[in-house]
């Protein structure tokens, strides 16, 4: 190339600077191009892996070809013009002919991908758009030169039309490919035919920020899931990877089984394998997450490459323009390019961030994807010896917890290269710019890091002693609102309140030491940038006179610090997340790698693995027989059911059943489910079949009782159906299988006597519907065993005796006697013939008393037997849809909810705070002016006297910020805990007052979740949210101070520039907060149906519906995929445009700095572009924190509102307080009284009048739901009255406190509730008596033999519920506690089946003798135990039907005397 000197006089000192001709044509002509055979090859590449299906040739893609065409025909007219003038004589240097040469190729290549891309169903090329925005930069440089020296000619301006508007074209998409799958989704996601300029920028999430804005998001307006991002592609590509690691490891195996590779079991034969080997290596779950999902990751990491090294240009132009307002003569054309150019490189290194963020988060959310389905897959089909090495809610640990950090992780991995390369990176041009003084700044950072790492080990302990105290109170909680009644009856609120009021000051104490760690940490977060510069800074001026800090290095310097300050801060989080991953990766690849059952039988696996299982068994069931197993408690009868099931784990022999197979298993497995689901279980609906089914299993009363008959939901477990209703479910479920084989595991046991005969005479028998089927028969009922044609009596695990009922007696074996024990035959006929008597027996009993030989106690009870399972009183006001749904909030958080926080942190303190972030950030901006002041110093020459002053003030100028930072964040700490303390108490204080009804509408989930999540958000998350948000408010604000007084002609720009942020803030936080809410509603679902599948995965898999619900869990995590993806892309939405605001602030100042060049000092420049470039993060997490502090606001608005439900009467009324020996006589009156549940529900007692002597003993009865249990609750007003009076000794009871009133009644009520803490405390919480009268009570309640046996006596624990103690001597505790309080009124709520006769004789005797001179109310369900007493009164609907002796009434033939006939009692 001839005359190849650029001279500088030409390019940069003039006013309009031009490029020599040979620069043009050389470096950038070839520019596009060299990027354009670069691209091509591993695009190319990559299209023909990923090729979609070609795209009909379109009006666009001609118009592009044409153009291409042309500009490929101007270069070689240019190159033949070029000979031309050749021949004419005018040589040219070689440049010349290669240009046009390589350009001319470049088009054709351009031309041939066009092609190509349409080939392979690209919609948007990115790679061409790049080249054609290359060539128009490239191309506008000549075209202007050309202008300048008027050789402009039209030809000249022809190829620069052409390329822009081949820029244009391609700026526009095309038509999706043909044969494309794409259109039969309703509502695809816009983003799979985004163009590129729309992918960049994310423009395609706008149609849903719109919508969002418009009105609240709801499920349906959500986008399908991409289909790369499904369960279906993104499970299956981890699980191939992972069973690849598996095989692979087995292959390594020096004892090699050449068999082990076939079929599924290859899992088994490595664990038998392994066992062998010295070093068992475990397939590694990272290796095939890296297969699965690496690649993708890469590209986004090298987009995060691109980003670090675009940061660091910004601070080298800021150097330039620094220098270049020193320079009076220098031309302002270049000035300006140094804005333009700033603001480029800060809008690419958005775009290319957000690129990388949504790669990481993409990877992310497949891992979460992926690592759930593999768990959820595994869960179903490993053995019982697995099963038992992990609970349930371990499992989905893994899956919530494990995954979700995984979820974390993918964010910030690429800092673990990326963090050390910018650090790297800053202290080199650190070191270029202030020399080895830097050294002693890195000295200052490297010395925080030890400090912020000890703080962040000390607040770990914290949290996890925090978290202690945060589960003891939820517990406590969660028993207290299970047993409210209860507390209300023995008028015990205030010592609960008490409890939990103390473990809420020790959480409180925690949350305290905390928040001061907290506040030393953010001190040592905002002051590091500071204490870098300023010993940096200090440094270098003292060395060596001759260092002059003058503005570029004070400014540029400063920037490169606060680079640095991101990355290390994020290493320590990343190197902490990676060691919380790799444990999690360990639990995971642990849970992955446990033994599978044997996939030859199709049937399921799962059970109680039982080692012993049963010893070598032989067993032949004819085809349509029915067999019956019995045998005591604990013999292995379930286990040889599991065994059938192919459960158990086969020590030798084999088992092969013939047929499909349908269970019943012993605890009835119910799904949350409508009823009818339950029982078709994926099997398609059939009128009549399904009709018949409830009929044979008696669930057609029930059907009328449920508020939507067979389409009743049915709550978790089963929770809404009594436990025979469950069990008849389950028993239905197998009737409408139509299997071959059936296998009952004793689903007689939790019905009632004549439902147990129903479904064995219309069922199972020889004449009910599975007649012809073979069917494995559990059971503990003698009276079917005549009717059955085998019977198998097993023995500790072995079979003793086989054959029929007839060939059993006469064998007078161990069955025999069997039969001896339980002769009840007598019993059960007489129940047959009064058909209204229920017999309840109760198997287990000898596992308590092993003395005992009869091991059925029957006793029987006069309900009608439709009822008798469930205590249905509490059903009854149920049926209209009580519970109503619990609304989640839309719109916007009311600014009265922000005002209730500041009220709860104090109206004054909460001025006292933001004044002290005012002060803090007025101190940093005080340092940095000082700053700036100080570098005007080296222009002016009046260096070294002033330097101790100007280090000084700018020492204690930054030492005044620290101070006031953690000043600050320690009295927002204090303000936030306080409002914490007062809206937990509020909240508790409401819900001991409130009255009965509200808990029986409310779940009490609903209310556990205020006091765990809400306050939760208000201790933890509310505080660091709004500490985040006043600390980025007042950076950005106090950046546009600075911004504003150096340049005051900003502020015009200001107005625009808000307005469109605050637009866009708007948008984001109305989507991304209901986007929040949808995902949070729509997680829970994944982890309960995933409990649910754990615990009945033996079911899933006997009818073989395995796959249906691993399709089903699929579904559930989908579905909340689909509202996490538009929340990421919401993110990267708001970013791109927030940081486009940041980027423009930066434009202006630096245009603003350039226009008053010769005003401004350089100081003043480097200054407020320096704030400026700082801008772009605080105000995207201004918006963020806004939106998280709108989300975290609303437990405040949730807590509240359960902090002011109506309360019931107050506990205690000063001026009516009753004397303090009442009540003395025990007279109770009632006149005219009549009661309803709650408002607008029927009466249900209507004007009942009657009056009762002290020391009358009366017995209430009356058919179900005839007011029983209503009467007694009136007493202790919790039911408050609708009408009429109840007066006690003359006392009206609505008039005093209520605890007055309860403390002075006493009752025992029908269930037995416990709360957990000592034995003590059950009976006497307040502690007021002694010793000595508790064991007497205990005597009095035969409890004392078995408390003394206790190593712990009186402080015996009990456990949640009571469990440990069996539910009869948790009748006796009830019973204690009555003896206790001794009160002259005593209320007997009697139990229906939940205690054994005995018990029953016990408290029976005791009441008659302890409470002799009492007045004793009994409701009876038995009619037995009432004949004795004074007089008894007959309910019926709701009023009194007889009231008078049981002689007299049974002598009047009414009710009652039905009643008793059916009993027995009478003839």
């Amino acid at each position: 190339c001839a005359r190849s000197s650029v001279s500088s006089n030409q390019t940069l000192h003039t006013d309009s600077p031009d490029l020599p001709e040979c620069f043009q044509l050389s470096v950038l002509s070839w520019l596009p191009c060299v990027y354009l055979w670069f691209a091509c090859p591993p695009y190319i590449f990559y299209l023909q892996r990923n090729n979609k299906g070609y795209i009909m040739m379109s009006i666009l893609n001609r118009v592009k070809t044409v153009f291409g065409l042309v500009l490929w025909i101007v270069c070689w007219t240019d190159l033949f013009g070029t000979f031309h003038e050749l021949q004419q004589g005018d040589t040219k240097p070689p440049i010349y002919f290669v240009t046009p040469l390589v350009v001319g190729m470049t088009m054709l290549l351009a031309l041939f991908l066009i092609q190509f891309e349409r080939l392979s169903g690209v919609q948007s090329s990115g790679i061409l758009f790049i080249f054609w925005f290359l060539s128009v930069l490239c191309a506008i440089v000549p075209f202007r030169s050309k202008i300048l020296q008027a050789k402009y000619q039209v030809r000249s301006g022809f190829p620069l039309t052409l390329i822009v508007a081949e820029l244009i074209l391609s700026c526009f998409n095309e038509k999706p490919p043909l044969f494309s799958n794409i259109d039969t989704d309703p509502n695809p996601c816009p983003q799979s035919t985004a163009g590129f300029l729309s992918t960049m920028t994310f423009w395609w999430f706008t149609s849903m920020a719109i919508k969002g804005y418009k009105n609240p998001l709801e499920a349906k307006d959500l986008w399908s899931l991409n289909k790369r991002d499904s369960s279906e592609v993104v499970v299956p590509k981890l699980l191939r990877e992972w069973e690849l690691c598996s095989l692979s490891v087995t292959y390594t195996c020096p004892y090699h089984n050449p068999t082990a590779t076939k079929g599924h079991s290859v899992h088994n034969e490595v664990e038998v394998l392994l066992s062998k080997t010295k070093d068992p290596k475990k397939p590694s779950f990272l290796r095939s997450l890296i297969k699965a999902f690496g690649p993708y990751f890469l590209i986004g990491s090298a987009f995060k490459l691109l980003q670090d090294l675009i940061t660091f240009v910004n601070p080298q132009l800021l150097k330039l323009l620094i220098s270049f307002t020193k320079q009076k003569g220098a031309p302002t054309w270049w000035g300006y390019t140094l804005a333009f150019l700033m603001f480029f490189a800060a809008f690419l290194q958005t775009l290319i961030l957000h690129q990388h963020f949504q790669y990481c988060f993409v990877t992310g959310m497949r891992l979460r994807t992926s690592i759930i389905g593999a768990i959820y897959r595994k869960s179903l089909i490993i053995t019982n010896a697995a099963k038992r090495t992990s609970t349930v809610g371990e499992i989905v640990n893994l899956m919530s917890v494990d995954a979700q950090r995984f979820m974390d992780l993918t964010t910030f991995l690429n800092m673990l290269w990326s963090a050390p390369l910018q650090i790297i990176l800053a202290l080199y041009f650190l070191w270029q710019n202030l020399g080895p003084s830097v050294l002693a700044g890195v000295a200052v950072m490297i010395l925080l890091i030890p400090l912020n790492a000890a703080i962040a080990v000390k607040t770990r302990v914290y949290q996890v002693e925090q978290m202690q105290y945060k589960d003891a109170r939820i517990k406590l909680m969660n028993e207290i609102l299970n047993g409210i009644k209860v507390l209300k009856l023995y008028a015990w609120e205030s010592s609960f309140k008490d409890k939990v009021l103390e473990i809420r000051q020790k959480e409180l104490n925690v949350l305290r030491k905390t928040a001061y760690l907290g506040a030393l940490s953010t001190m040592a977060w905002t002051s590091a940038p500071f204490l870098v510069a300023l010993t940096t800074f200090a440094v270098y001026v003292t060395v060596d006179k001759n260092n002059i800090l003058d503005a570029e290095k004070a400014f540029v310097s400063l920037s490169l610090f606060n680079i640095l300050r991101f990355p290390l801060n994020m290493l320590p989080q990343v190197i902490s997340s990676i060691i919380q991953a790799s444990v999690s990766l360990k639990r995971i690849q642990d849970f992955l790698s446990h033994d599978e059952l044997d996939p030859e039988r199709n049937h399921p696996k799962l059970g109680w693995a039982c080692f012993i299982s049963p010893p070598s068994i032989n067993l032949m069931v004819p085809q349509g027989s029915l067999l019956a197993v019995v045998g005591h408690v604990g013999c292995g009868k379930s286990s040889l059911v599991s065994a059938l099931l192919g459960e158990m784990e086969k020590m030798e022999g084999d088992i092969s059943i013939r047929g499909s197979v349908a269970y019943v298993p012993q605890q009835a497995w119910i799904q949350n489910a409508t009823l009818r689901d339950n029982i078709l279980f994926g099997k398609a609906y059939n009128e009549q079949k399904y009709r018949c089914c409830l009929e044979a299993c008696a669930l057609t009363q029930d059907l009328e009782v449920l508020p939507g008959g067979d389409l009743t939901e049915i709550g978790e477990k089963g929770i809404n159906l009594s436990g025979g209703q469950r069990q008849r479910v389950s028993l239905a479920r197998a009737l409408y299988h139509e299997a071959d084989v059936y296998l009952l595991d004793d689903p007689l046991s939790a019905v009632d006597a004549h439902v147990a005969k129903h479904i064995f005479d219309h069922v199972i028998g020889p004449e009910g519907a599975l007649q012809g089927k073979t069917r494995i028969l559990v059971t503990h009922g003698i009276s079917f065993l005549p009717q059955v044609d085998n019977i198998v009596v097993m023995v500790e695990g072995r079979v003793s005796e086989m054959g029929s009922y007839q060939e059993l007696l006469k064998q007078n074996g161990a069955f025999a006697e069997f039969l001896r024990n339980y002769s009840l035959e007598d019993i059960i006929e007489e129940d047959e013939a009064t058909g209204r008597t229920t017999c309840y027996y109760i198997t287990g009993v000898f596992e308590s008393y092993p003395t005992m030989s009869v091991a059925l106690l029957v006793f029987c009870s006069t309900s009608t037997w439709k009822h008798a399972e469930s205590d249905p009183e509490k059903k009854l006001p149920k049926v209209d849809k009580l519970i109503q749904a619990e609304t989640a909030e839309t719109g916007r958080v009311k600014s009265k909810v922000f005002w209730e926080y500041a009220k709860a942190v104090g109206p004054l303190l909460s001025l006292v705070i933001c004044f002290l972030y005012g002060c803090q950030s007025a101190a940093a901006i005080g340092a940095n002016v000082w700053l700036s002041q100080w570098t005007n110093d080296a222009a002016q020459n009046v260096t070294q006297e002033n330097v101790s002053m100007r280090v000084g003030v700018y020492a204690a100028l930054g030492f005044a910020q620290g101070l006031l930072v953690m000043v600050s964040s320690f009295t927002l700490a204090m303000g936030n805990i306080g409002a914490a303390r007062k809206l937990h108490y509020a909240l508790l204080d409401n819900k001991f007052h409130t009255p009965q009804s509200f808990f029986d509408t409310t779940p009490i989930g609903r209310v556990i979740n205020r006091f765990s999540k809400d306050i939760y958000v208000i201790d933890e998350a509310l505080p660091s949210t709004v500490l985040m948000f006043l600390g980025t408010f007042f950076s950005s604000l106090s950046t546009m101070i600075v911004i504003v007084a150096s340049t005051p002609i900003f502020a015009v720009v200001i107005a625009p520039l808000a307005f469109i942020y605050i637009f866009v803030q708007r948008f984001y936080v109305a989507t991304s907060r209901q986007l929040k809410r949808l995902e949070s509603v729509s997680r829970s679902p994944i982890y309960s149906h995933f409990s649910e599948t754990v615990t009945g995965s033996s079911v899933i898999r006997a009818y073989g519906r395995h796959n249906a619900f691993v399709l089903m869990s699929d579904m559930k995590v989908d579905e909340n995929q689909k509202s996490y993806y538009p929340g990421i892309v919401s993110n990267r939405w708001l970013g791109v445009r927030i940081e486009f605001i940041g980027n423009c602030i930066v434009l202006f100042a630096a245009l603003f700095a350039v226009i008053g060049k010769d005003k401004l000092n350089p100081g003043l420049v480097g200054l407020s572009v320096s704030y400026a470039l700082l801008v772009t993060m605080s105000l995207n997490w201004m918006v963020r924190m806004t939106s998280d502090l709108e989300s975290n606001i609303v437990a405040v608005e949730r807590v509240k509102e359960y902090s002011e439900t109506k309360t019931e009467a107050p506990w205690e009324v000063e001026d009516k307080k009753p004397s303090s020996d009442w009540p003395s006589q025990g007279n109770v009156e009632f006149r005219d009284y009549s009661v309803r549940y709650r408002e607008g529900l029927e009466l249900v007692l209507k004007n009942l009048t009657l009056s009762v002597k002290g020391g009358e003993k009366i017995g209430i009865v009356g058919r179900t739901g005839a007011g029983k249990s209503s009467m007694t609750l009136c007493l202790f007003r919790l039911l408050e009255a609708a009408g009429g009076e109840i007066t006690i000794d003359g006392v009206k009871i609505s008039e005093i406190g209520l605890h007055d009133l309860r403390s002075k009644l006493t009752i025992i009520p029908q269930e037995p509730v416990l709360f957990s803490g000592s034995l003590r405390m059950n009976l006497d919480p307040f502690e007021k008596y002694s010793d000595g009268e508790v064991w007497k009570a205990l005597e009095l309640s035969h409890l004392n033999k078995f408390v003394s046996n206790q190593p712990a006596k009186l402080e015996l624990e009990c456990s949640e519920g009571g469990e440990n103690l069996s539910v009869g001597q948790r009748q006796l505790v009830c019973l204690a506690r009555a003896l206790l309080r001794k009160t002259r009124i005593l209320i007997l709520d009697e139990a229906t089946a939940a205690i054994d006769l005995e018990t029953d004789d016990l408290i029976q005797s005791t009441i008659r003798t302890q409470f002799e001179d009492c007045t004793v109310f009994t409701i009876a369900h038995r009619l037995n135990t009432i004949m004795d007493y004074t007089r008894v009164l007959v309910l019926d609907k709701g009023q009194i039907a007889e009231f008078d002796t049981p002689t007299n009434l049974l002598f009047q033939r009414g009710i009652f005397y039905g009643m008793a006939k059916d009993a027995g009692l009478a003839q």
